[in-house]
């Protein structure tokens, strides 16, 4: 009986095994996909796939009750932040973020709207922040899951800009007023060419 029972162990093990085996090759082949990418130089920019392409709705209601819609400033450089106040690359970039808007107001040579999406957070929280840290755009708040997703977003702080033709033009994972200047510049000096 004893053979029987060591037989039918073994036939129990080869399933197992075989399946661990599988899985590690799976791993390792997983593992080689993601360094052959970064290896390669492949950021999130372009696996996002939105540059190059319209961007989605941002419609909402604003921190202040007001009614949000991109669509609005069709014709002039759209900035959308997603962004959350318990977030520190988040609260790190914000002063980049006021200064921008500083620069790139209504009267500026090149105006751009700055829009901010809230992520999994609260409205005192938010009003109390901005009212610390500064800027004066509309913040949208609520369910802004769903815009989220349209974006891909991934986590905060991503910022999407949005040329005034309304495709996006550049992906940012924490940024600089110096880094939307050059993105802005790159993209005109695109656009000029024939």
């Amino acid at each position: 009986m004893t053979d029987g029972a060591d037989a039918s162990g073994a036939t129990l093990r080869r399933p197992v095994r075989l399946a661990a085996v599988v899985t590690g090759v799976v791993l390792v082949a997983l593992l080689g996909v993601l360094a052959w990418q970064v290896a390669a130089g492949e950021d999130d920019t372009v696996r996002n796939g939105l540059v190059g392409r319209a961007a989605p709705a941002v419609v909402g209601t604003s921190i202040t009750g007001e009614p949000v819609d991109i669509d609005r400033w069709r014709g002039d450089w759209v900035l959308v932040n997603f962004f959350a106040t318990w977030c520190v690359p988040c609260v790190r970039e914000h002063p980049e973020l006021v200064a921008f808007a500083a620069a790139h107001g209504p009267d500026a040579e090149v105006p751009v709207e700055v829009v901010s999406v809230a992520f999994d957070d609260d409205a005192a929280s938010i009003e109390e922040f901005f009212a610390t840290n500064g800027g004066d755009w509309p913040v949208l708040v609520g369910d802004t899951g769903p815009i989220a997703l349209d974006y891909g977003v991934r986590g905060v702080p991503e910022s999407f800009l949005i040329s005034p033709a309304g495709q996006v033009v550049a992906i940012f994972y924490g940024v600089t007023a110096a880094d939307l200047d050059a993105a802005i510049a790159t993209a005109t000096a695109g656009a000029a060419q024939p």
